[in-house]
């Protein structure tokens, strides 16, 4: 009885429903029995990014190199770009924020992921978690918390004319370039946390174990055992933190800091202001030769780093 049903079942051949040909992708066969290649499936994103980025983005180099009134291209733009004092000092402005913030982040981030790894208190975990969610908040909140401490009429200044009797209280910083730094410290110091708390978690206890029983000092093991293994984190998220102030726009903004004027800014200056749109451009495509350059260096310092 076996033998006849097994005479009976019919045979099969070719793919069965599940299987796929070599080198293909379901639903990758066509009517004809072809299959499309492995290039076709990646054109539609490509297409979408060219569109949707790739485009803008040669429009603005284009327009940097288009004089007004002009109908050729030109370097003229970027001539009287350079030239400008106003671009000088705003390069100059950006770079030495984006540095200052990025050594300050280094140095607070450290020292607290220090506190937050190695130093058991109630609440540790969540602190840490806290970290994870504060990478998610915009930073023109940051910079609106500052304003009620120390502004003008925060409760800093309020306290003291409460206290005093004066007219007006001695924290007027918030408006400086010094307040756009502590502003930027203060938000993008968990950007250097969170890869040093990584890096903590997998450091090897029993190091820190023979080092204390040694009679090292918690000075010398911070700097002998701990901050060798904290370097690539270090490094990863201090490139990040560059990138990142290199371009910032929000917290400039937000403080009203006079006399502070960035790269972003200048771009909107030029661009909303002053309807320079050339010279807009200019500045927009410099500051993108800078931040690619950096992001570039922060990929190569993230891989080594393995992050």
């Amino acid at each position: 009885m076996s033998g006849s049903a097994a005479r009976a079942r019919p045979a099969t051949y070719g793919p069965q429903p599940n299987s796929h040909p070599p080198g293909g992708a379901p639903g990758a066969e066509t009517g004809s029995g072809r299959t499309l290649p492995t290039w076709a499936w990646a054109l539609p994103p490509v297409l979408a990014l060219a569109l949707v980025f790739l485009y803008p983005l040669g429009l603005v180099v284009k327009q940097s190199l288009t004089p007004d009134g002009a109908d050729g291209m030109s370097l003229a733009p970027y001539t009287d770009v350079f030239a400008s004092h106003a671009f000088r000092d705003a390069l100059w402005t950006t770079v030495w924020l984006a540095a200052g913030s990025t050594v300050g982040c280094l140095v607070l981030g450290f020292v607290l992921a220090l506190v937050i790894a190695f130093v058991p208190f109630p609440g540790g975990k969540a602190v840490a978690r806290f970290i994870d969610v504060f990478l998610s908040f915009p930073s023109f909140l940051i910079t609106l918390a500052l304003l009620f401490i120390y502004g003008t009429v925060g409760m800093a200044n309020g306290l003291w004319t409460d206290v005093t009797g004066a007219h007006t209280g001695p924290f007027q910083f918030l408006t400086t370039p010094w307040g756009v730094l502590l502003a930027e410290i203060t938000y993008f110091t968990p950007f250097v946390m969170r890869p040093l708390l990584a890096a903590f978690s997998q450091l090897d206890t029993a190091q820190l174990e023979v080092a204390s029983s040694l009679g090292a000092r918690p000075a010398r093991i911070v700097r002998q055992v701990v901050l060798p293994e904290a370097l690539p984190a270090l490094a990863a998220g201090g490139s990040l933190v560059l990138v990142m102030c290199l371009n910032e726009f929000g917290i400039v903004l937000f403080t009203g800091a006079k006399g502070v004027t960035t790269l972003p800014m200048l771009v909107y200056s030029k661009a909303i202001l002053e309807s320079d749109y050339p010279a807009a451009c200019v500045v927009a495509v410099v500051n993108i030769a800078i931040s690619v350059g950096l992001y570039g260096l922060y990929r190569v310092v993230s891989r080594r780093a393995g992050a």
